[in-house]
C-alpha cells in the first residue's frame, strides 16, 4: 500500500480490517490529536425564573423526592444530547426539595457540589452532621460521603448539583449504596466542622483522611464579603475582576480533587479581557445583571440563570450592574495532569 493507491483500493483494505476490530489511524488522527481543543460541548443558557423554574415546580407534582431518590431537571448541553452532561467531564442539575421531604440518603463514588439557587434554611446532611443552606452557599459531598437532603421550611428549596459522574463513567469506577434509613442520624452539631478546620486552625493531632475538604458548607455571607473587601483594597483582574477559588484549608488545594469552584466579582459597567482555557466552566448568576459574548454568541443573564462556555472558548464578561458569578469547572483534575492551559488576552 503507497501514496498512489486508488481510494477504491485503499477502502477495500479497511473493510477486510473492520472484521479483525483494527482500524487505519491515519483517517482519523487528526480528530483524534487535534491542535487545539475540539469540545463537543457548545456555549449554552439556561433562564431559571422564565424558563426552567415553572418546570422545576411542575416535578414536583409529578413525583417525590423520595420516589425519584433525587429529584432533578438535568441540564444537558445542546451539543451532547442525551448524555446527561453540561460538559464532556461534568454533569450539572436543577434540584427540588419541597416542604416536608427528605431525599434519602445514599453515597457514590462520585463527588458532588450544591450551590443554593432559592430557598432558605433546608439542610444538607454530610457523614453525620448537617448544614442548614441559604442562597450562594456552597456545599459539597465529597465521594463516598453519606448525605441526605431535608426541607423543614415552608417553601421550597432549589440548588444547583455539580458532579463529576462523566469523568467516573470514563475510568468505570462508579459504585452507589442506599442508606438503610432516609435520614442519617446525627452525630456532630451543626457548624462542628468549620469550627474545627475552617478557622485557620486544625486539631493538633488531625490528618486529612481523603483528599477533599474536611469542611463541606461554605456560607455566601463570608465569601462575599472576602469579595467586597477585595474590591475595597485593589484594582480587579483584567480577566476575572475579582476572583477567589474555593479550597481545601487542610491543603491550600481545591475543595475537591475532581471539581474546582470559585467566586468572582465583576464591578458595575466593567468588562472583562477576552479569556479563555482549557476547563470548560458552567456559571451560576448570584447578583446583578449583564451579559458575556462567546465568539459571535451574546449570552445575557440575570440572577439565577446558569450558562455554560465550552473549554478553549475565547470568551468577555460584561457586568451591566454589580455581578457576582459562581461558577466549577474540572480544573483540579487537568492541573494533576499537567494539562490545563489558559489564554489572556495581551495589552
Amino acid at each position: 500500500m503507497n501514496d498512489t493507491a486508488p481510494a477504491a483500493d485503499r477502502q477495500a483494505f479497511y473493510d477486510r480490517l473492520a472484521p479483525h476490530n483494527l482500524a487505519p489511524l491515519w483517517e482519523s488522527l487528526h480528530s483524534l490529536v487535534s491542535r487545539t481543543p475540539a469540545s463537543a460541548a457548545v456555549p449554552a443558557h439556561w433562564d431559571y425564573d422564565g424558563v426552567v423554574r415553572p418546570y422545576i415546580m411542575e416535578s414536583g407534582a409529578l413525583i417525590t423526592a423520595k420516589e425519584a431518590e433525587r429529584r432533578v431537571l438535568i441540564l444537558e448541553n445542546p451539543g451532547m444530547p442525551g448524555q446527561a452532561s453540561i460538559t464532556p467531564s461534568l454533569y450539572a442539575g436543577l434540584q427540588l426539595i419541597l416542604p416536608g421531604e427528605v431525599a434519602p440518603a445514599h453515597r457514590h463514588t462520585q463527588s458532588a457540589l450544591r450551590f443554593i439557587v432559592e430557598g432558605r434554611g433546608a439542610y444538607t446532611a454530610v457523614d453525620g452532621e448537617r448544614a442548614l443552606m441559604q442562597p450562594g452557599d456552597f456545599v459539597i459531598t465529597p465521594s463516598w460521603s453519606w448525605h441526605d437532603h431535608g426541607n423543614e421550611t415552608a417553601t421550597p428549596m432549589v440548588w444547583l448539583d455539580g458532579l463529576d459522574i462523566p469523568i467516573l463513567k470514563l475510568f468505570s469506577a462508579s459504585f452507589a449504596e442506599p442508606a438503610n434509613a432516609d435520614s442519617q442520624s446525627v452525630t456532630r452539631p451543626p457548624g462542628d466542622s468549620p469550627a474545627r478546620y475552617g478557622q485557620n486552625m486544625l486539631p493538633v493531632d488531625w490528618r486529612p483522611s481523603g483528599p477533599a475538604s474536611p469542611v463541606f458548607s461554605y456560607p455566601y455571607a463570608r465569601s462575599r464579603e472576602a469579595l467586597a473587601t477585595m474590591a475595597r483594597n485593589g484594582a480587579p483582574d483584567a480577566c476575572h475582576g475579582y476572583k477567589l477559588r474555593y479550597v481545601n484549608p487542610a491543603t491550600g488545594g481545591h475543595a475537591m480533587p475532581t471539581i474546582g469552584a470559585f467566586l468572582q466579582l465583576l464591578p458595575a459597567g466593567f468588562a472583562t479581557a477576552p479569556y479563555r482555557a482549557t476547563d470548560g466552566t458552567i456559571f451560576s448568576v448570584v447578583e446583578g445583571e449583564g451579559e458575556t459574548l462567546v465568539g459571535d454568541i451574546t449570552i445575557r443573564w440575570k440572577p439565577r440563570d446558569v450558562f455554560v462556555i465550552p473549554s478553549w472558548h475565547r470568551h468577555t464578561h460584561r457586568a451591566g450592574s454589580e455581578a457576582v458569578l459562581f461558577s466549577f469547572s474540572d480544573r483540579p483534575v487537568q492541573e494533576a495532569l499537567a494539562l490545563w492551559r489558559e489564554e489572556r488576552a495581551q495589552g
